[in-house]
């Protein structure tokens, strides 16, 4: 299944399966290529925060005109911040950004449990490595690339160039076929060369 693309500067369409890696400033504004991924040729959608509780994610949406009727939120932050927390069935908890058997259960369940083309924004590896050592999220990275090619399914996966060193940069630049570089203008550069 192919999966159509509304960011500048990649290919129409990426297969089923493809992780993308959007690289960006510390400051940079994503939310306009993450919104725009997640209402492009989406019939479902999972958004995992662990930068941002589900009250701004659904602001977020609103904002950017994401329908929201597609919309699954996993938030990582209100449990540990002692926020209140609202039952519904397309909002999902876990208790910190650490907990990656959690989060890697939410996305599998997600993926599990919906059909026809289901879209994944990871926003952020950045603040995941922040809660939890580099290697546990590079290995949860691993995890949730592996359940996209298992269910033919696509993600998008923030992570904050400011942050990191170069070699680590590297490392998680290494894990992706597909690679969108934001930079402090707004520009994007992108490398989709693996997947040819």
């Amino acid at each position: 299944m192919d999966y159509r693309l509304a960011i500048e500067n990649t290919p129409e369409t990426v297969p089923g399966g493809t992780g993308v890696l959007l690289l960006h400033p510390s400051t940079g504004e994503t939310d306009r290529i993450d919104t725009d991924f997640l209402k492009t040729d989406t019939d479902r959608f999972l958004v995992i925060s662990t930068r941002t509780t589900a009250r701004e994610v659904k602001q977020k949406l609103d904002h950017y005109d994401v329908d929201e009727s597609k919309a699954d939120i996993l938030d990582t932050l209100s449990i540990e911040r002692g926020y209140s927390r609202r039952n519904a069935d397309d909002v999902h908890y876990v208790s910190s950004p650490d907990d990656l058997e959690g989060i890697l259960d939410v996305t599998e369940r997600f993926l599990t449990n919906t059909d026809g083309k289901r879209r994944i924004s990871l926003d952020s590896i950045t603040e995941m490595a922040y809660y939890a050592d580099e290697q546990r999220v590079h290995d949860a990275v691993a995890d949730l690339l592996d359940l996209l090619a298992e269910h033919d399914a696509v993600g998008l996966f923030h992570l904050s160039k400011g942050v990191h060193d170069e070699e680590q940069i590297e490392r998680f630049m290494g894990m992706f076929e597909a690679i969108v570089d934001l930079d402090r203008d707004g520009d994007v550069e992108t490398d989709f060369s693996k997947l040819e």
